[in-house]
């Protein structure tokens, strides 16, 4: 191919990647404000924030867990207390996020010497693949704000004199936000001890410092050790993980390949080593923690920003007969993706569901006392107490940490006015607690919000 058929191929597929991302984007905008539950992690995440900016307790040892580090919950509770909703403010902070995140694999390869062309692309296709393959694009999820504090640290490590300690400050910083974001530090770490150990080891240090800090503000502040708070009872399985990488890799077995070639092809440019390591530390983190109960698109999300940055490096580097060809092989696997999945992730976007969301909300509201939620922005949205983490309550039945007892009393004795389940097919906590639930409850309606039960 010559090089003029190749720059006609790469501009082809840069318009129909906006195009396409443009569409998705402006969908998860238009969702943002609307009391449509997206994810049960919304609600989750409400109720927290919530906790913390009132002063109550932000790890309740009650049947609400709280296995997050709590910087997220500050940061969208700042906002989110003036708009008076925190799952509104956390979507908007998701989104910002997300532009931040696009902007900066833009930025990061412009800071190189790349072209307005190859930053454009690296940031396209980072946002078409989270658009495509996942729904926490808009989404009240601190997975985003965490990434997003961390691309800003390595704008700071690629300079041509890193800026150690702020780069260091934001890498824990999203630590302390999500902690499954370690990718990117240990990448950052092993790639700076290849360059220069002295700055591997300032790096290191700060880093140590910082997250130190963190833990003994949360022991003041907080009053407990957060590393204890966040590490879950989970059920970790084959099932799990072969099923998460085997749906990943429907669409990114290809750009893997391809990232691999070019990493291997550009070894020599330091900018491609880092993208190599990030690639191969997500990949094989993504994999071994897909393994968990639970376990989202977002545990790849390191390994899409990498693919991203390394094909923006790579761009730059290669001939220029190589470059349309490089951009199909990223982009056409997701286009097939798009195809065949589109329709699955559009559900909460239909105007029935939207009609009905606030109704149920309603249904939730009219009936004093306390109500149980599986999907807990409905109860959010309704005004009620946060009363059970539903998804942590069962890994901790499952994994003997925590008895189903206390739980199982309270629905004998009628202690719920309302309880709203995604199904009694597949009930979420263990058969004593179902079968309490069908002798104390009868169902009052089945709606696309799931099955709506008072007591008998």
């Amino acid at each position: 191919m010559n090089a003029s058929l190749s720059d006609t191929l790469l501009k082809a597929v840069l318009m129909a990647a906006s195009f396409c991302c443009a569409a998705l984007l402006l969908r998860a905008g238009s969702a943002a404000g609307l009391h449509v539950p997206l994810d049960p992690n919304e609600g989750w995440n409400a109720y927290h924030t919530m906790a913390a900016m009132s002063g109550q307790d932000l790890y309740p040892h009650t049947l609400m867990v709280n296995n997050y580090p709590p910087l997220s919950f500050y940061i969208v509770g700042l906002l989110g207390k003036p708009l008076g909703d925190y799952i509104i403010a956390g979507r908007l902070v998701s989104l910002v996020s997300f532009l931040t995140i696009a902007m900066g694999l833009a930025a990061l390869i412009r800071q190189i010497g790349g072209t307005v062309l190859d930053g454009i692309f690296a940031a396209l296709l980072f946002a078409s693949a989270l658009s495509i393959t996942s729904d926490y694009v808009g989404m009240n999820d601190p997975q985003l704000l965490g990434h997003a504090l961390q691309i800003q640290a390595l704008l700071l490590l690629w300079r041509e004199r890193p800026a150690l300690w702020p780069a260091a400050l934001l890498l824990a910083a999203g630590l302390f936000v999500k902690q499954n974001l370690f990718v990117l530090p240990l990448a950052a770490l092993v790639w700076l001890a290849l360059r220069d150990r002295t700055l591997a080891i300032r790096f290191v240090l700060d880093g140590l410092g910082f997250g130190l800090a963190g833990l003994l503000a949360g022991a003041a502040l907080l009053h407990v050790n957060v590393l204890a708070e966040i590490a879950a009872p989970r059920i970790w399985s084959m099932a799990n993980l072969q099923d998460a990488t085997l749906h990943y890799l429907s669409w990114a077995a290809l750009p893997l390949l391809l990232t691999a070639w070019t990493g291997w092809r550009l070894r020599r440019d330091p900018w491609m080593r880092f993208c190599g390591l990030y690639a191969a530390i997500a990949l094989v983190a993504g994999i071994g923690f897909s393994a968990g109960d639970g376990v989202d698109a977002n545990i790849f999300f390191d390994l899409d920003i990498a693919m991203g940055l390394g094909v923006g490096v790579a761009l730059g580097r290669l001939p220029a007969t190589a470059r349309g060809l490089l951009a199909v092989g990223y982009a056409l696997p997701l286009a097939l993706f798009l195809g065949r999945n589109f329709h699955d992730g559009n559900f909460a976007y239909t105007e029935g569901f939207q009609k009905q969301a606030p109704l149920d909300s309603a249904f939730i509201a009219v009936r004093s006392g306390p109500a149980l939620c599986e999907m807990l922005s409905l109860c959010y949205w309704a005004d009620k107490p946060a009363e059970a983490d539903m998804f942590n309550l069962s890994e901790q039945f499952k994994t003997g940490t925590r008895s189903d007892d206390v739980l199982t009393r309270l629905i004998r004795a009628h202690y719920f006015h309302v309880v709203q389940l995604d199904s009694l097919d597949a009930f979420p906590l263990g058969s004593k607690v179902k079968a309490a639930m069908e002798a104390a409850y009868r169902v009052d309606h089945i709606d696309d919000n799931g099955v709506f039960l008072v007591p008998k």
